[in-house]
């Protein structure tokens, strides 16, 4: 059975920063791409930063420069740090692989 379970999400004042983490189980994790989305209320889920088996990552242009992905196939978790956080970065944010469920995502709040 696949699990993603995300965490690190919380209140934070704009500027500040975050780490969000994503734990997988059930896949073949080192061979899947991974993908960091989010939703705002009222707005469709979007795809802030992905990252391919081989590293290569791509960025939604909003968070570029600010939001750094990562991934650490030995612990199957897929890492989301965010910077430089703006109010306009509150959301849910959730992990993702193709083809499989979605997790229930974690919180981020940003205030001004």
């Amino acid at each position: 059975q696949v699990q993603l379970v995300e965490s690190g999400g919380g209140l934070v004042q704009a500027g500040g920063s975050l780490r969000l983490s994503c734990a997988a189980s059930g896949i073949i994790f080192s061979i899947n791409f991974m993908g960091w989305y989010r939703q705002a209320p009222g707005k469709q889920r979007e795809l802030v930063a992905g990252i391919t088996s081989g590293g290569v990552t791509n960025y939604a242009d909003s968070v570029k420069g600010r939001f750094t992905i990562s991934r650490d196939n030995a612990k199957n978790t897929v890492y989301l740090q965010m910077n430089s956080l703006k109010p306009e970065d509150t959301a849910v944010y959730y992990c993702h692989t193709p083809g499989r469920p979605w997790g229930q995502g974690t919180q981020v709040t940003v205030s001004s």
